[in-house]
């Protein structure tokens, strides 16, 4: 996936201050745990830029970092395979979209298959 490429508006117009103690806000956007039952997750095998290598992708999850990776580890666990989760997304090795399927709905998600 292809980063943006940075512009003079990304850094709120400051560039440069001769300040030695100045330090620019940042704002921290606390991200919520939203109830299984609420999300709304998809989905779909992806087989893009891995060789060949089926993956399964569940996307669309909204909550904490640290609830996609426990998420994460209890889907590898229950498949028996290796994967990730990046940039919001979680990414099963191999073909498991009908397990992870059941999985999530026995957790509470409301999951749809997604892709054909």
């Amino acid at each position: 996936m292809k980063t943006k490429k940075k512009v003079l508006n990304d850094f709120g117009g400051i560039m440069y201050s001769t300040d030695p103690s100045f330090t620019y806000p940042q704002e921290e956007a606390a991200e919520e745990s939203i109830a299984n039952n609420q999300q709304d997750l998809r989905v779909m095998l992806d087989r893009k830029n891995r060789g060949g290598k089926a993956v399964t992708l569940v996307t669309g999850f909204v909550g904490p970092e640290e609830d996609l990776e426990k998420l994460t580890k209890t889907l590898k666990t229950k498949c028996g395979v290796g994967g990730a989760c990046k940039d919001g997304e979680i990414l099963i090795q191999g073909d498991f979209r009908d397990k992870v399927l059941a999985l999530l709905q026995k957790e509470g998600f409301k999951v749809k298959k997604a892709g054909g």
